[in-house]
């Protein structure tokens, strides 16, 4: 079963809250994109326009490989602006009015799904129909899904804990040397030389291919400890997508243990980047009840717990990680920093239908298309995996994922 064979198999259409006016400050416009992702499209667009990319505003980051619609404020601008973006098969910008304020993700209430599944065999397409019903009735754990550890490193771990573990050398090493699946072989084979060629300075610099890695290993060859420095100046945005992927590797975590404690033993996994993903099949009073009511807080040095489970949770996850809620008031890197906010433990999807048709990219299989609205923050994926839990496998292009 595939997922994501072309951007169209998955649209997601923001919905907002954000209001409309006739006048006001922020120019509101909807951006429609493929093959982007939110940062790098309002990025490209900073540049072909001349605005500053600080003058963008959005809700929330949408996914590369897939079609999507989101709105998107430009502070003190004119619908003129919008004018002079170079038409793109990839991207475009639609004016829509003004607005008092600019987009945030306060302003997003939820998005609208429109998912393919390829390549279905009849048994999977009767399970995930089958189960479609049990969705609707029980809801589906609201995990955070593997796109949010795209910088997790399975040999070396989050550099998010290396930093509130004050080990700076670690943290700066797996942003150095941590392979994603788009870097090309040059690449690889670099951050594998600097992985293996750690503390040698002077040599990781003669094999630098990039400005950052020769800013980097220059550096070091001066200062062989200067590594809160370099840390120091990673962007905002990038800091601020590590501290996430970290706060969410411990709430998913803080939710599985849950599911074990609150349903027991008859819940199927689903392997995932940072962690198997745990799946029910029917929520049974009084765990149903507790687990539907249930919101989970964000990991940081001030939270509000919803009661001693969830707190003994926390603390037993901390002690295994080596960890105090303390230690989330970082000092030393400032540029994003540990925020906690709640989120519900289970999603109940909204308008959810399923239709099966016959696949006409793989001949003799069918296709199963879901539509569906989540509340903002819920990933569409972790549906996908709960609905086909079970059945098989699903390639998300040309990754794997294991049911």
């Amino acid at each position: 079963m595939k997922v994501k064979v072309r951007p169209e198999d998955f649209i997601v259409e923001e919905i907002s809250d954000l209001p409309l006016k006739k006048s006001g400050p922020y120019l509101v416009c909807l951006l429609s994109k493929r093959g982007w992702n939110t940062v790098d499209a309002l990025k490209r667009l900073s540049r072909e326009t001349g605005l500053p990319f600080s003058d963008f505003s959005y809700g929330g980051k949408k996914d590369r490989h897939a079609l999507t619609t989101q709105y998107v404020t430009i502070r003190h601008r004119e619908p003129s602006s919008v004018g002079e973006v170079p038409s793109s098969a990839n991207y475009s910008l639609s004016y829509l009015g003004r607005s008092e304020r600019p987009m945030g993700p306060d302003c997003v209430r939820g998005n609208r799904f429109e998912i393919t599944v390829r390549s279905v065999g009849g048994r999977e397409l009767r399970g995930a129909l089958a189960t479609v019903p049990q969705v609707l009735r029980f809801g589906c754990p609201n995990y955070f899904d593997d796109q949010r550890f795209g910088s997790f490193d399975p040999r070396q771990g989050f550099i998010a804990e290396k930093i509130i573990r004050e080990h700076f050398n670690g943290a700066l090493k797996i942003y150095m040397t941590h392979i994603h699946p788009e870097d090309n072989a040059a690449e690889k084979e670099r951050k594998h030389f600097f992985s293996e060629h750690w503390g040698a300075w002077r040599l990781c610099r003669r094999k630098a291919g990039t400005v950052l890695e020769e800013t980097v290993f220059g550096y070091l060859a001066m200062e062989p400890k200067g590594f809160v420095p370099l840390l120091q100046k990673i962007p905002r945005e990038e800091m601020s997508l590590f501290f996430s992927a970290y706060q969410s590797f411990l709430w998913n975590e803080v939710l599985r243990r849950g599911l074990v404690e609150t349903v027991g033993e008859s819940l199927a996994a689903c392997k995932g980047t940072a962690g198997d993903y745990l799946f029910y099949d029917a929520l049974e009073n009084p765990a149903g009840d507790y687990l539907m009511s249930l919101c989970i807080p964000t990991a940081a040095a001030v939270m509000k717990m919803p009661d001693d489970r969830v707190r003994c949770l926390y603390r037993t996850l901390f002690e295994e990680r080596r960890v105090k809620p303390s230690m989330f008031n970082i000092r030393s890197v400032r540029q994003a920093f540990f925020k906690s906010t709640g989120r519900k433990a289970v999603v109940m999807p909204e308008s959810l239908s399923a239709r099966a048709a016959d696949d006409e990219i793989y001949q003799g299989r069918k296709k199963l298309t879901l539509r569906f609205v989540l509340p903002r923050g819920s990933y569409g994926s972790i549906l996908i995996k709960r609905l086909f839990i079970g059945q098989g496998s699903v390639t998300e292009r040309d990754q794997e994922v294991k049911m």
